[in-house]
Formats: C-alpha cells, sequence, structure tokens
C-alpha cells in the first residue's frame, strides 16, 4: 500500500529530525547571570522531556551552544558527548556539570573572559530519534571587567542636618545580569527603594561628626567576587565649639577660657589671645572690643589676637566672632587691667608698719624685764625711803609707761595702714 506523497514526506521529515516536530517542552535556568572577568560561576539547570521518547538503552548527551549557531555544523561550548570536538575558545572553561540522563543541564564556566558574554542555549540527544533544543528558556551570560569599580553620586553638595540621597550605579554592568548586592560601608545609612538591579539609593542626613570620613560601596558579583569604591565625604557646616586661649608672658603653655570668662592682668604686661572655631568651609575670625572690630582674619589665618603692652584702655570686654555662609558664633572675655602704683602701695606700707611694731614691742619687752627687777633689788636692801630713792624707781616706771603709751599709738597707727 503506497501512502499519499504528502503523508510521505511528513513522514521522511520526522525520521530526519527525530523528535523536534514535538511542542516546546520547559527547561529551567536563571534568564542572565553576571560574572567578574576571571571569576568562576555555576549555573544550575533542570530540563523535562516526555517519558514516552526517553529510550534509557541509549545514551542521553547534553550540549552548550551559543545563540546564532548550527547545531549540525559548529561545535557546542560545553558538552558530556566525547564523540565530537568542542569550541576551542570554552574549551576546559565551560564544563556539563549535570548528567542529562537525571534532566540535569546543570552548567560551570571557569576563568570567565570578557568575550564569552552572549546568550545559549542548551539540546538534548538520545538515540537516533530523540533530539531537541530548548531554545525557548536560554541563558545569557554577562562577563564584565575586573578593573572597573562603582559609581557613587550624591544629591547636592552635603549640608549638616539636611538629608541627602546617595546612589552607589554599576553602569558598566550588563544590562540583562543578574540582580547584584551592594553593600555600604562607613557610616549609618537608610536604604531608599526603588531598587534596580545595577544600583542602590541610601540616605544620608549629615553632621559635623561626618566632615572627611570614608564611605564604602561594595558590590558583589555571582560566585562571591566583589569590586568596591570608597569617597571621603565634605560636609558644609556652620561655626562651632568656638574658644578662647590665652598665652602670658610669663607662661609657655596656653590657658583656655571659657566664655564669659573674666581675666586679671597687669599694666604693662603682655597677652596674646588666640579665637579657634571648627567649621566647614573655614570661617572668618575677628576680633572686638566693646563693639568696634580690632582686627579680621581671612579663613586661613589664625585668630591672634596680640596685645604687647597691657594698658588701661584696654580694660574691657573682647568679642571673638566666626563665620562662614551656614553660620555664626561668638565668644566674650572680660579684661581687668591692675595698674603698678595701687598693687605696690598696698604691699610697702603694710610690710613697714609690721616690721616696725616688732621692733617697738621688743624693746618694751627688755625695759619691763632690765629696769623693774633693779628696782625691786633696791628696795629690798633697806635704804630710806625718801624722794631721792623713789625718783629713780618712779622715773623709770614712768618711763615704761610712757614707752607703753608711744608702743601703743605706734601699734594702732600700723594696723591704720593695713
Amino acid at each position: 500500500m503506497l501512502l499519499p506523497p504528502p503523508l510521505l514526506l511528513l513522514l521522511l521529515l520526522l525520521l530526519q529530525t527525530g523528535s523536534e516536530l514535538v511542542p516546546p517542552y520547559p527547561l529551567t535556568v536563571q534568564e542572565s547571570v553576571t560574572v567578574l572577568e576571571g571569576a568562576n560561576v555555576h549555573v544550575p539547570c533542570n530540563f523535562f522531556y516526555p517519558q514516552k521518547y526517553w529510550h534509557n538503552n541509549a545514551p542521553a548527551y547534553g550540549y552548550w551552544f551559543r545563540e546564532g549557531v548550527k547545531v549540525q555544523q559548529d561545535a557546542p561550548v560545553a558538552t558530556n558527548d566525547q564523540r565530537g570536538a568542542m569550541r576551542k575558545k570554552t574549551q576546559g572553561r565551560f564544563r556539563l556539570l549535570g548528567d542529562p540522563k537525571n534532566y540535569n543541564c546543570s552548567l560551570e564556566i571557569r576563568d570567565a573572559w570578557r568575550n564569552d558574554t552572549g546568550t545559549y542555549f542548551f539540546r538534548v540527544e538520545k538515540g537516533n530519534f530523540l533530539k531537541y533544543s530548548y531554545k525557548e528558556n536560554q541563558l545569557y551570560l554577562c562577563v564584565t571587567a575586573l578593573s572597573q569599580t562603582p559609581d557613587i553620586n550624591i544629591q547636592r553638595t552635603l549640608e549638616s542636618g539636611h538629608p541627602r540621597n546617595i546612589t552607589c550605579t554599576v553602569s558598566w554592568a550588563c544590562k540583562r545580569g543578574t540582580p547584584l548586592t551592594f553593600s555600604w560601608i562607613g557610616v549609618n545609612l537608610n536604604p531608599l527603594g526603588p531598587w534596580t538591579p545595577h544600583s542602590s539609593v541610601v540616605t544620608l542626613t549629615p553632621g559635623p561628626q561626618h566632615h572627611d570620613t570614608n564611605l564604602t560601596c561594595q558590590v558583589t558579583f555571582h560566585g562571591g567576587v566583589s569590586t568596591e569604591r570608597t569617597i571621603q565625604l565634605n560636609v558644609s557646616y556652620a561655626p562651632q565649639d568656638l574658644t578662647i586661649s590665652v598665652f602670658r608672658k610669663e607662661c609657655t603653655g596656653r590657658e583656655a577660657l571659657g566664655n564669659g570668662s573674666s581675666l586679671l592682668v597687669q599694666e604693662g604686661d603682655s597677652l596674646r589671645l588666640l579665637c579657634v572655631t571648627h567649621s566647614n568651609p573655614p570661617a572668618s575670625l575677628s576680633w572686638a572690643q566693646g563693639g568696634q572690630t580690632l582686627h579680621r582674619f581671612q579663613p586661613s589665618d589664625p585668630g591672634v589676637l596680640e596685645l604687647p603692652q597691657i594698658q588701661r584702655e584696654h580694660e574691657g570686654e573682647f568679642t571673638c566672632h566666626a563665620q562662614n555662609p551656614l553660620g555664626s558664633q561668638k565668644a566674650s572675655l572680660s579684661l581687668s587691667v591692675v595698674g603698678k602704683s595701687r598693687s605696690l602701695a598696698g604691699v610697702v606700707p603694710g610690710a613697714l608698719g609690721g616690721a616696725g611694731a616688732m621692733a617697738l614691742l621688743s624693746l618694751c619687752l627688755c625695759l619691763i624685764f632690765f629696769c623693774i627687777p633693779k628696782a625691786r633689788r633696791k628696795r629690798a636692801a633697806g635704804g630710806p625711803k625718801g624722794k631721792d630713792d623713789e625718783d629713780p624707781v618712779m622715773d623709770t616706771v614712768s618711763w615704761v609707761s610712757d614707752v607703753s603709751v608711744f608702743s601703743y599709738s605706734v601699734w594702732d597707727h600700723s594696723r591704720s595702714l593695713d
């Protein structure tokens, strides 16, 4: 019995192409994988084929091909079929790890090259009739350069107290590559969505403590290989922690003073006042006395006010004022000047009065101890009591009394001087 020509043609095509005329069958594999140049990657893969077409006696062969090749003519990039050749550029680097007999098509790639980037599909063959290419579920491999690093972009200038968005982008990564893992290192950040496969956005509310600190964005690729970029934060903030220090002529170190402090200095002495503040950009410093500006310094100059010889007119309040585009701060110092004549007048009379009083007191004690015993000895000798006998004693007692009165008046005078 002869078959009609159309049926005969269909039978011949079926014998030539095996089961490729059957409906598509599923294959499970990642749609895309991103790997750094020189790194290794393992791509899990499983496929399905109806059991009724699966002849257990025949070996099952799996093949990974690059998109665009002819499977009957071009070599695969990986296969377990030892009968044919493999593509030279991938030989030894692409390996079919899975066993097609167990519906496993897992692929391993070692030492990835940049030109490995592309789309790949899997094909299975078993016996003379089962030959099927899974072109509906393909793998896209993206290999990126190891020398490249992420890009970090900051939304406007960092200003203390104002939230800013910071974006880390891997612009050079393959658009169809595997989503990457982003890590931020350095400061406390708040993640901000929505996320994209190749970028990460976070929010930072900076403060003065963040100025000159490092911020790192680390990107981890499939397989654990990572690359990173570090930037130094430049935070603008108003003047803060304004302090005034004083250097005296007789001291080598400096003395820090609080705002509103008082300082007592000697007329004629020298004094150096130092004003220091923290700010970014650097603040302009100026000194004023009683509202009148004395010196105005540029941002790069130290705020030092020299007073080489203290005068009476220096007495009063000195104020240091710090200002930059973000704000200002000031601190004051009250200076009291002591004159040389006033200080000496208080010290010399007191010292002289004290020394004179001690000398007179010593003299009185000597007279008492030497004169009175002498009078007692004469009386005890039994001499006649007459005027001549009384006068020496009375004169002595009277003289001692006069000395006592003089001593008191001098002592009282010395106390009044004090």
